[in-house]
């Protein structure tokens, strides 16, 4: 990756570049490629939600202690750690 430096830097263009890394919860490097992309008309990358939403609310509270046991039994191995692939 390249690095630049930009001078000149209008103070109104700062407060949106801090503003948009505060609500995207990205670095001001990132904001600052996102809107650079945004302005140029460049596709901007497809953005990962940080949560599921509400798909799962159904199941909140739903499950007996029975069933709880049964999906933290299935999903215990995902809880490990390979310590060969951390070499």
């Amino acid at each position: 990756m390249r690095q630049l430096t930009i001078r000149g830097f209008p103070t109104e263009l700062e407060r949106k570049l801090r503003s948009v890394a505060r609500e995207r919860g990205i670095s001001l490097n990132k904001a600052a490629i996102y809107l650079l992309r945004k302005g140029a008309g460049l596709n901007l990358p497809q953005e990962q939600p940080d949560t599921i939403g509400t798909a799962l609310d159904a199941y909140i509270g739903s499950w007996t202690e029975k069933e709880e046991r049964t999906v933290l039994e299935a999903v215990r191995d995902f809880e490990l750690v390979d310590k060969d692939l951390w070499r």
